[in-house]
């Protein structure tokens, strides 16, 4: 069976009993710059270009290079656009699951920039020759996405895995059932699938309401299931900066971000099992002497978790942009690490479905958990060039890096220390360093009209991944450089004599390819002579092929004087 070790790899570093993870460090400390559409037009390569209020937010140091005051505002439309579909298992080719291709669109209307700078001329031609003072807001981050699969089973069932884990991992049916399970510190999956009647005891095990079991414990599929899955995510990251920018003698500009991050984002996912025919799915329970004493059939269930993060964020940036010579310019920025106040809420519901004689339907709510936590992101540093061709336009190139490994967690209300240095080992081992190449271009025919392209390549921060299903060491695999995100760009812009002005871009952004698992392998056919439970890997769980792509169309309305 061929899987992804990228894909294996990020559910090592969410799984646990805690909520909070490496994946969802690595998650909200990422940025994905958006801004003005003139900045977004040119790949938000403006380490060295500045003069723009979107690139504020790439270098400190760009708002000193405008002599005016200027104010912006830029209303954007961002649509997610995902395809998911089933992936064989089998080196034949056939595909037993998810067999339906299906596509979703998710429309949002956002607003990726707002800001002024008001420009302080000292009257001098050297040294301090004019400082500027803004206030800008750039959005940093979007979180869309929407995901639907669905096609049909007849081997496993996310149920039978539920069952499966329930039974490896020893939960007692009284723990299961207590009005007090959700504080006893079983993970809040199984307590909301055995209060709604998901999974049920049988002798030592659980089993699935869509499993029969044999004499020998195997327990296998009754019979084919219609399988759904879905997931829906939204929110967003801004950056709320006031910059100070100081020119020196034209030669030398320097500048400083006191910024806030403020960040939501809402993570909700359902699955869903109907029975083909219900007949298949027959369910009796029997008393102590054997007697059938309810009989009825399996029908539908619907189990669905949630969850979502709001916090804030602080931090500094500096940046310098030198004129060596005409038309020529380079800059660096330094970004000191962030720190991350983030407050969390979560929660899980289930519901089952039986017709038949004693038929009936079983539900459960969890309560809403609540988790508030810190951690710190990882300083971020940049390099960029830049080359004016007179009138005729402008090239530039920037370097982006940031070592994620380097992410920590600091404290949590309700999470012990020790299992903070679990996750933050877990960091160490799943991330490192993630660089961001970006390239823009502005070629002006006339001085009022500007056409502009940009172009920009993301690494993964993904070190490494354990490789077990591969077959080859079943060690630690290399995979940087192997996950990248690329977005195109391209724009067109007036700028009127007076003080008006408008942009407008549109940017295709290029998602890896994400191979998703709604749930494992997990056919029980007894255990072996240490007692450890024995997995039949013919019996392969859905595989399902993502592919995402985001659209973004942003206009930008500004002023100078």
């Amino acid at each position: 069976m061929k899987r992804t070790a990228i894909t294996i790899l990020l559910a090592l570093c969410a799984s646990g009993l805690f909520a909070q993870t490496a994946y969802d460090a690595l998650m909200l400390s990422e940025n994905s710059y958006e801004g003005t559409a003139r900045s977004v037009a040119m790949g938000n390569a403006f380490t060295a270009l500045g003069g723009d209020l979107g690139a504020v937010t790439i270098n400190p140091a760009g708002s000193a290079m405008a002599p005016y005051s200027q104010i912006t505002i830029t209303p954007g439309i961002t649509v997610a656009s995902t395809t998911a579909e089933g992936v064989s298992p089998y080196d034949n080719g056939h595909l037993p699951y998810f067999q339906r291709k299906l596509k979703s669109d998710l429309t949002k209307f956002n607003l990726p920039n707002i800001g002024f700078s008001i420009n302080f001329d000292t009257g001098r031609s050297y040294g301090l020759v004019n400082w500027t003072l803004g206030f800008i807001v750039n959005k940093t981050a979007d979180y869309n996405q929407d995901v639907y699969a669905n096609g049909l089973n007849s081997t496993t069932s996310f149920l039978g895995r539920m069952a499966y884990e329930a039974s490896v991992n020893g939960y007692y049916p009284d723990e299961l059932a207590s009005s007090n399970a959700y504080d006893m510190g079983i993970p809040w999956k199984y307590v909301t699938g055995y209060q709604s009647a998901m999974f049920d005891p049988f002798n030592d095990i659980y089993v699935g309401a869509t499993e029969k079991v044999y004499d020998d414990n195997t327990c296998v599929l009754a019979g084919e299931l219609d399988q759904s899955y879905g997931r829906r995510t939204s929110g967003s990251k801004y950056e709320y900066i006031v910059n100070a920018g100081f020119n020196f003698s034209d030669f030398i500009y320097f500048g400083i971000n006191l910024g806030v991050n403020s960040m939501s984002y809402s993570y909700t996912e359902y699955f869903k099992e109907e029975a083909v025919n219900y007949r298949d799915f027959l369910v009796e329970i029997k008393d102590d002497q054997g007697n059938i004493v309810s009989s009825s059939y399996f029908n539908r269930m619907k189990y669905k978790s949630g969850y979502a993060f709001s916090g804030t964020g602080y931090f500094a940036k500096f940046g310098v942009i030198v004129n060596p010579f005409k038309g020529f310019r380079v800059g660096a920025t330094f970004q000191t690490p962030t720190r991350m106040e983030i407050d969390e809420s979560w929660e899980d519901e289930g519901q089952t479905d039986f017709s038949g004689p004693d038929g009936k339907s079983w539900s459960s709510i969890s309560p809403i958990g609540e988790n508030s936590w810190v951690f710190t992101s990882p300083l971020k540093v940049s390099l960029g060039a830049a080359y004016t061709l007179g009138k005729l336009g402008t090239i530039s190139a920037d370097y982006e890096f940031s070592n994620y490994g380097n992410l920590r967690y600091r404290s949590s209300a309700y999470t012990d220390r020790s299992t903070l240095e679990y996750i933050n080992d877990d960091i160490k081992a799943c991330y490192g360093g993630s660089h961001n190449i970006r390239a823009g271009i502005e070629i002006k025919p006339t001085p009022e009209f500007a056409i502009r392209g940009g172009y920009e390549m993301k690494t993964s921060a993904l070190k490494a991944t354990w490789d077990s299903y591969a077959g080859s060491n079943g060690g630690y695999v290399d995979l940087t450089g192997r996950d990248l995100t690329h977005k195109a760009s391209f724009g067109i812009g007036y700028s009127s004599k007076g003080s008006f002005f408008v942009d407008a871009a549109v940017t295709r952004v290029f998602m890896p390819r994400e191979y998703f698992f709604p749930y494992d392998d997990y056919m029980f056919i007894g255990e072996d002579e240490a007692g450890r439970p024995i997995i039949d890997s013919n019996y392969f769980a859905p595989e399902i092929l993502i592919k995402s792509a985001l659209w973004k169309v942003t206009l930008t309305l500004g002023f100078r004087f």
